[in-house]
């Protein structure tokens, strides 16, 4: 006798060596990726919820009357400056960063043209780049409308304070987004009530409210220091942080720290990391 094995079917002994292939009674295994298209597997899609940016913008709440008076400042010099309303609140819409904005603010006034104070500008948020690096992992896979206008909002402050968020366990990406909006609208209102206001918003500087933002900063810092193997990393960022800033000052400073924290991070022993 000759047995014939043929896969999706049985098979039946006949005499005389010969093999009959008949078909199969028994159901074939159903694949129901196959016959309904709802259940196959779909891409991982992040998290970005209202729910999400509710949290991000009450999170970023305290800090909002710093960032109004800070504001206020720049529009004070803006004013004095010889912008008009429209131009600085402009200014403040683009650009987003208080010690690029008074900077440039200076190369107007000092006679510079658009050419020197657009680098100023770049050279001093050039730690942006750091920053959309560190969300990269969070941020990546969202659609790209939504993780550019994520990051175009995104601050120093806020930077810091989603990034606290992410390693406490915050999954919504529209947490980032929340956070900068929770800054950026204060800062478009301080800019106009600072040109408004002109010489009665005063100087923060004498209250030491310029320094604000940079504790705040500080603060949030110090809950990212989970384990002791952190502190060498920020112990070598410091130290870069302060020879490039004593040597040429710049917004280099912070771009240099974070290149090489991140080189002493990368360099430990495996079980540091």
């Amino acid at each position: 006798m000759l047995l014939v094995k043929v896969r999706l079917g049985r098979y039946s002994e006949l005499p005389q060596g010969r093999a009959c292939l008949l078909p199969s009674t028994a159901p074939l295994p159903s694949n129901p990726q196959m016959t309904d298209p709802s259940r196959a597997p779909s891409p991982r899609v992040p998290l970005f919820t209202r729910a999400g940016f509710r949290r991000g913008f009450v999170a970023g709440q305290p800090l909002a009357i710093g960032v109004f008076v800070y504001a206020a400042t720049f529009g004070v010099l803006a004013g004095e400056g010889g912008l008009s309303l429209l131009e600085a609140m402009l200014m403040s819409a683009t650009v987003f960063s208080g010690s690029a904005q008074v900077a440039a603010l200076g190369g107007i006034a000092a006679g510079a043209g658009v050419l020197a104070s657009v680098l100023t500008v770049l050279l001093l948020n050039s730690r942006y780049m750091l920053y959309g690096a560190a969300l990269r992992p969070w941020l990546g896979d969202l659609p790209a409308a939504r993780a550019y206008t994520t990051l175009y909002f995104v601050g120093d402050a806020s930077w810091v304070m989603s990034m606290k968020a992410h390693a406490d366990g915050e999954a919504d990406a529209a947490f980032v987004l929340g956070a900068g909006a929770a800054s950026f609208l204060p800062w478009i209102a301080g800019t106009a009530t600072g040109v408004l206001a002109g010489a009665w918003a005063g100087d923060p500087r004498r209250l030491g409210l310029d320094l604000l933002l940079a504790a705040f900063c500080a603060a949030m810092a110090i809950g990212l220091f989970r384990r002791h193997a952190a502190l060498l990393p920020a112990g070598v960022a410091l130290v870069v942080s302060l020879a490039v800033d004593r040597l040429a000052p710049s917004g280099w400073t912070v771009v240099a720290a974070g290149v090489a924290g991140g080189i002493a991070a990368f360099l430990r022993p495996p079980a540091q990391r």
